[in-house]
């Protein structure tokens, strides 16, 4: 294993005392627990506060704040409003300014259910920028928010990247279209004219990596040292723009949290999906589907959501395998080298599923509760998890069998496509379990949000352990994003993935009993990954 670097020590205090709390899948497929969390920036320019600040970018000059040594510029447009006759066509670039542009208040969000209908809106192709009041040049990290590719927001305050710029990155939240607005192809509703619009959030956030590799030197930001990442829905389509020909060139490395690049579907599936949309809204809203082109955004979204909480299976919204910007499978993309000589950090919490299961199933997986496969294929497996963790609890193996099928095994997948075409990849494994709340002894989904940004919660029984975990993730994963490697000095050596050895760091609580504490084990879970040989 390779010795630790010096600049691994490094470590920054910062800590919030906000819940993240974990959500029902059928919330966090509906946005509302995800939904922006606007951030009060008027009169910020007050006496004592952040003074102004103006950077003359390619696009046109930007005023935003400066405070503590950091440069923040909100609601940065990338892309013109996808509004009117741009609705559910790609995004088209933003045009030129010459006069001073006002970038201290964020953008809304995307169109979504729940939330204050001021907080979302169509237009919505901004990003926020934090960077180092330096020049430069540094490193860059452009983050993809999650939410089920129907919620979220760039403007969530648990990813502020005035943490990150702190270090020495400059930090980019991206916002791109939810929904049907960004995820439906309505080529069977509104016209071969419309064919592959299933992608236009893919396309939308090409067209912010294509900004920042014009734009971001003006923040002192390196457009050649670019690491986009996201978690759940961000990182899912974090590793589909791996294996996009058309992004390859925006990117230097990756980071995956809670991803996999299984998250498409093909084109004949995408058509269906439109058809039964199209079925919803002549219920709900008693017009053709021709009347979705002009109809309000909100109108759509109410039908999407009955679409959604009827649909039996999860995600009918999903990027597309349209022959043209998604020409394969994105795994078959990266397997033949389209992310050769990136790097990827990529992982997976233990027991995603808890968060969406609930603590205590007491049913068996339905189709309802899968992510990328059949029921039926998926109880054959279920049928011999039992053989495999004899001593786990029937509800213990129904939250690690979903968790495989919707998290771990497409994240395998995903990192051993991208090393087979000449990358580079780290893996991890969180264990780590917080002691109190109703997930509780459980690395459910979302709990690495606030220990990769050195958010731990500081309401909870082990919050000390939480803290002292949070600050050797935020260690490793800025120090992946300045150097390429992930490290931290309350870290063991963070060895890379090889052909032979899938080495995984297994991320927990420092400890003084031997064997516990964070661990680098190789290839971990094999028995139950040869359960899935051949599926999905």
């Amino acid at each position: 294993m390779p010795a630790r670097p010096k600049w691994a020590a490094r470590t920054v205090a910062y800590t919030s005392t906000m819940p993240f709390e974990p959500v029902s899948r059928r919330r966090f497929l509906s946005g509302s627990a995800l939904a922006s969390l606007t951030l009060a920036t008027r009169g910020m320019f007050a006496a004592g506060g952040p003074s102004p600040t103006t950077v003359n970018s390619p696009c046109g000059p930007l005023t935003g704040s400066q405070a503590a040594g950091i440069r923040i510029f909100r609601g940065v447009p990338f892309a013109q409003p996808p509004t009117g006759a741009l609705r559910f066509r790609p995004p088209v670039a933003v045009k030129h300014w010459t006069t001073p542009r006002d970038a201290t208040l964020p953008a809304p969000s995307a169109m979504q259910p729940g939330g204050a209908a001021t907080s979302h809106s169509e237009d919505c192709l901004y990003l926020n920028i934090w960077a180092p009041a330096g020049k430069g040049p540094f490193p860059v990290y452009v983050w993809i928010h999650g939410g089920g590719f129907t919620g979220g927001s760039a403007n969530d305050p648990h990813t502020d990247g005035s943490v990150l710029a702190a270090q020495g990155i400059v930090a980019v939240s991206v916002a791109y279209r939810l929904g049907v607005l960004g995820f439906l192809d309505l080529e069977p509703l509104l016209g071969a004219g419309y064919a592959g619009s299933a992608n236009n959030a893919l396309r939308d956030l090409i067209a912010a990596l294509e900004w920042i590799q014009e734009n971001i030197g003006a923040f002192g930001g390196d457009p050649g040292r670019v690491t986009i990442g996201g978690e759940s829905a961000g990182a899912k389509l974090t590793d589909v723009l791996m294996g996009t020909p058309a992004a390859r060139p925006l990117f230097a490395q990756m980071i995956s949290e809670s991803g996999g690049a299984e998250r498409v579907t093909t084109h004949e599936l995408a058509l269906k999906v439109a058809e039964d949309f199209g079925a919803t809204w002549r219920r709900v809203a008693g017009s053709a589907p021709s009347a979705m082109a002009t109809a309000p955004a909100a109108q759509l979204i109410e039908a999407q959501r009955q679409f959604m909480s009827a649909y039996p299976l999860h995600f009918p919204l999903r990027c597309e395998i349209d022959g043209t910007l998604l020409p394969r499978l994105p795994v078959a993309t990266i397997l033949a080298g389209c992310s050769r000589g990136k790097r990827l950090l990529i992982g997976t919490n233990r027991d995603e599923s808890a968060a969406f299961l609930g603590p205590h199933p007491e049913s068996d997986p339905t189709a309802a509760d899968l992510g990328n496969m059949p029921v039926e294929a998926f109880d054959a497996v279920f049928a011999k998890y039992g053989g495999v963790y004899p001593a786990m609890t029937p509800e213990e193996l129904r939250i690690r069998a979903v968790t495989a099928e919707e998290y771990w095994i497409p994240t395998i997948r995903a990192t051993s496509a991208h090393l087979a075409g000449g990358g580079m990849a780290y893996a991890y494994r969180l264990d780590f379990t917080e002691s109190s709340g109703r997930l509780r002894g459980y690395a459910f989904h979302t709990l690495d949000v606030p220990l990769v940004w050195d958010r731990p919660h500081s309401e909870v029984a082990n919050a000390a352990s939480e803290a002292a975990l949070a600050q050797a993730m935020f260690t490793a994963w800025t120090a992946f994003i300045e150097h390429g490697v992930p490290a931290a000095a309350e870290l063991p050596p963070w060895p890379a993935c090889d052909t032979a050895h899938r080495w995984t760091m297994i991320l927990n609580a420092p400890g003084t009993a031997p064997g516990t504490g964070s661990r680098v084990e190789a290839n971990p879970q094999e028995a139950e990954l040869r359960l899935w040989d051949g599926l999905l």
